[in-house]
């Protein structure tokens, strides 16, 4: 979600308060996603790149996890939202990590939709923690080098539960993935904006997703064949 930092300076105000108009923006695309249906909305909140941003804004940034996580469970609950994570979570910081830790088991039962905040999440780490893992098991005689697929390595990863996403939304113009989900988004769905995340609304979102459902997503099959299926 780019563009809290640009935000703030054609405000002319500070970074942190960027940051606090985005969280508004968190809000509407998860009310939006619940309303419309999306089973699966995974927001890239923190990655392990951001531990290296000055300590203020980083502190900060914990802030304001722990401040939506309090006000937004109650909403959570009502609305039958599970929340879950991606990422290194033991990184992150107390309170905000017991905080964290108590919604995700308050929403457990949640079945309506899965909200799914990236916290301290690289793509990059995520792999080489899954080859480890796997490497660990193999070692260990669970099974053997020959059984290894494209099917079971994705049981290693943090998204091993859910499915690969349809549709990415980078914001303020960005044209990149920075180090988002690489191997899951081999058949994603990709939508750029210029929009910059603080300003982005139910009307962004909505045109997001008609531009998806215009498109044709053949996975490395033809025209032909998708029509005969």
């Amino acid at each position: 979600m780019d563009g809290n930092g640009r935000w703030a300076e054609r405000h002319m105000l500070g970074r942190i308060a960027g940051h606090k108009k985005g969280a508004e923006s968190v809000r509407m695309t998860v009310r939006a996603c619940r309303e419309i249906g999306i089973r699966y909305l995974t927001l890239y909140a923190f990655s392990v790149e951001n531990w290296l941003r000055p300590s203020d804004e980083v502190d900060a940034l914990m802030g304001l996890l722990e401040t939506y996580l309090k006000s937004e469970l109650p909403e959570l609950l009502e609305n039958d939202i599970r929340l879950t994570t991606i990422g290194d979570i033991n990184a992150l910081r107390f309170p905000v990590k017991d905080i964290l830790r108590e919604a995700i088991e308050k929403t457990v039962g949640s079945k309506g939709m899965f909200l799914n905040l990236a916290l301290s999440y690289g793509s990059r780490d995520e792999i080489i923690e899954a080859v480890k893992r796997m490497l660990m098991d193999i070692q260990a005689g669970k099974f053997q080098i020959q059984d290894v697929s494209k099917e079971l390595f994705s049981k290693y990863l943090y998204t091993s539960d859910m499915p690969d996403p349809d549709l990415l939304i980078r914001t303020s113009g960005e044209y990149r993935l920075s180090n988002f989900l690489l191997w899951q988004s081999a058949y994603t769905e990709f939508y750029f904006t210029d929009v910059l995340w603080p300003d982005f609304r139910r009307e962004h979102l909505i045109a997001a997703i008609a531009d998806f459902q215009r498109r044709e997503r053949r996975f490395g099959l033809t025209s032909d064949q998708i029509q005969r299926d």
